[in-house]
């Protein structure tokens, strides 16, 4: 810890400031005197101190005043108040504006020593723990939601207006991928709960069991094996955020006891009789239809109703239009990161034509799984259709009779000529350029498969007449 700390001396007594500026220095601080409080302000103001030392009877006044100058300009400031009048209000009065300790006269050099030591080791540790929170919540910003599709905006609008209200529940909906578990997060750090715990919960990966004692923890000897007693997310999380993942699969007889803690806003721990406060922010998500789900039995009504006084909705991907090739890019862009040799620059056209017309059943999480194989497959500078899944370049979408096709229409539409030749294209490059055998995958003759090639001009560069 370096000792070259500015710290202002403010005592009435010459004797006092100069016996204090001589240890002090002595010690390695670089060390300035005022005698009453104007001009302890003033010495503040022009040299903006890491430490103050504060008598508290002042000539014009009193080192309080000064104490509270200091904390509305600069709350980080350490300060120690000094005087020979110890008594407690005093003491309660400074605590309370911000003084870090109080020290009483005459002063133990020793004594003054260790405060500023601990003082400066705090400031220091506070320091790496709001470093520590601003390195967790990078990347779990709204700015971090790639899109700009009205549908999205119209999404991160309103849990953006969440984020800074102080709503007690909040439910995301959204198919698998859409990324409700990165709304949770951004919700979480652009409210004011920031810098308290964000805890999270798959519902579905655990026992109903083990999902309630995760959740309200239990006390020693609830059970076999508890042999000890355990804080469960709702007390760690006090503060902050609880995001409970997956809500839609979570046992009705839990989901009875979660209504009880949300309407009452107290819990308990398994096999304990006291109620804990709950203090924190549930977020809850569901790639079901919770609604339909508690009509049908499967979800209670009361409960639904009791999360989704807002609701988020989280469009899929095949909904918002562009969107999925400007993710594409910022998977290219995080992919090249570890990729070795020549650089991805994006997506041929025929793999953008592709992307915005695949289904998307997983969403982001499958685009991003989609780029990552890409990036180890390829060897040029492009992703083309060569390395792309089977399920996106043949069976990827549904038509409206549950058969597989390879194309979706696209919003502006295309002509159905464009969507053949591309079809055409494909059986060539899956059959390796075998005539037959693509015009089998297609359901169509050889000579009708010849013909669509040489009407695109492609049928000399793509295919060769098989020996009979």
């Amino acid at each position: 810890m370096p000792l070259s700390e500015k710290i202002l001396i403010v005592d009435d007594e010459r004797f006092i400031r100069m016996a204090l500026g001589e240890a002090l220095r002595s010690w390695g601080y670089e060390t300035f005197e005022a005698e009453n409080v104007a001009e302890a302000k003033k010495a503040f103001d022009d040299l903006e101190p890491a430490i103050a030392l504060l008598d508290i009877d002042l000539p014009d006044g009193s080192g309080l005043d000064v104490l509270s100058d200091i904390k509305e300009k600069r709350p980080n400031t350490i300060a120690v108040m000094i005087t020979a009048n110890v008594d407690v209000p005093n003491v309660i009065t400074a605590l309370r504006s911000g003084a870090h300790d109080f020290i009483g006269k005459p002063v133990k050099m020793e004594e003054l020593r260790v405060t500023l030591r601990n003082a400066l080791e705090t400031k220091e540790l506070r320091r790496e723990v709001k470093q520590a929170r601003i390195e967790r919540s990078r990347g779990f910003s709204f700015s971090e939601i790639i899109g700009e599709s009205a549908a999205l905006k119209k999404s991160i609008d309103l849990a953006q207006r969440v984020a800074v209200s102080d709503i007690p529940t909040i439910l995301l909906h959204g198919e698998t991928g859409t990324g409700k578990d990165l709304f949770a997060k951004a919700i979480h750090y652009a409210s004011e709960r920031a810098n308290a715990p964000y805890l999270a919960i798959n519902c579905a990966a655990l026992p109903a069991t083990l999902i309630e004692s995760e959740l309200f923890g239990y006390e020693k000897g609830a059970f076999t094996d508890a042999k000890q007693r355990k804080e469960g997310l709702f007390e760690q999380a006090q503060g902050g955020t609880i995001f409970l993942d997956e809500i839609g699969e979570m046992e009705l007889a839990l989901q009875a006891k979660l209504l009880r803690v949300l309407e009452e806003g107290v819990f308990r721990r398994v096999g304990g009789l006291r109620d804990i406060p709950l203090h924190a922010t549930i977020v809850a998500a569901s790639n079901k239809d919770l609604k339909k789900a508690s009509e049908e039995g499967g979800f209670r009504l009361d409960l639904y109703f009791r999360l989704s006084v807002i609701q988020i909705d989280i469009p899929p991907l095949r909904e918002r239009g562009d969107d999925v090739l400007l993710l594409a890019q910022h998977y290219i862009e995080r992919a090249n990161q570890k990729r070795r040799g020549v650089k991805l620059r994006g997506l041929s056209p025929e793999v953008a034509r592709m992307f915005r017309g695949y289904r998307w059943a997983g969403n982001v999480r499958e685009l991003r799984n989609v780029i990552e194989r890409a990036s180890i497959l390829e060897d040029g500078e492009m992703v083309t259709t060569a390395h792309l899944p089977a399920d996106l370049t043949v069976g990827g979408l549904k038509t409206t009779d549950g058969n597989s096709v390879a194309f979706a229409l696209p919003p502006d539409g295309i002509p159905l000529e464009t969507v053949e030749v591309e079809l055409a294209k494909q059986a060539m490059v899956r059959t390796g350029g075998n005539l037959t055998k693509a015009a089998k995958l297609l359901d169509i003759s050889r000579d009708q498969l010849r013909y669509k090639l040489k009407k695109s001009g492609d049928y000399e560069s793509t295919a060769a007449e098989e020996s009979a």
